[in-house]
């Protein structure tokens, strides 16, 4: 670990004590996990503290960790991901907190704490899901209102499950099932009989 995470590990550890579960330098950034009923003091911790500064909410996204590993995860299968800038102290930190339940995954919203953080909460939720307490506005903000699911979990079917289209008849855009046949992803490789042999 570089000196200036060394120094952002030991204030971090510090500044949140016994609110920090875990953390651990990934990508040359320091990645560290908070539980979810902490989730709002700590990010206001990130925020006010005059050792830390994190000003600035870079991203938040959604993750599915069901086939994490090849499937042998055994966490909590959503989380949210954080990502902070410091512009004070030039720094940068990733925050990641699990939903308790998978049935239904729910974090406290951060808008209050970062207003950027709402149309990031609203593409989570979306997507795959994530339900954000306290959000002042939670809707989907990609796919159509009429869709049903979330794309990006791991268990949503590649192809979704039904197709628009325009129907000049009615003029207007309807649903269907989809007609996609599914199709094999495996890649084939063909070769000829006497590939790789010298002549």
């Amino acid at each position: 670990m570089n000196p200036s995470l060394e120094s952002l590990s030991v204030t971090l550890i510090t500044a949140l004590g016994t609110r920090l579960v875990r953390q651990q330098d990934a990508l040359g950034e320091l990645t560290i996990e908070v539980r979810a009923s902490d989730l709002r003091e700590v990010m206001t911790t990130l925020r006010d503290h005059a050792g830390l500064r994190f000003e600035q909410l870079m991203d938040l996204c959604g993750m599915d960790y069901s086939a994490y590993g090849d499937g042998t995860w055994e966490g909590a299968r959503y989380a949210v991901v954080y990502h902070l800038l410091s512009i004070s102290k030039n720094r940068r930190v990733r925050v990641r907190v699990f939903a308790p339940e998978d049935d239904f995954p729910v974090v406290q919203s951060m808008v209050e704490v970062w207003p950027a953080a709402n149309w990031f909460e609203r593409e989570a939720f979306d997507l795959f899901g994530i339900v954000f307490d306290g959000h002042p506005d939670l809707r989907r903000i990609l796919t159509d209102y009429g869709f049903v699911g979330h794309p990006f979990r791991k268990d949503f079917p590649l192809s979704g499950n039904v197709e628009m289209r325009y129907d000049p008849e009615q003029q207007r855009v309807i649903y269907q099932p989809v007609s996609i046949d599914p199709r094999e992803v495996t890649p084939r490789i063909v070769r000829e009989e006497n590939y790789g042999e010298r002549a």
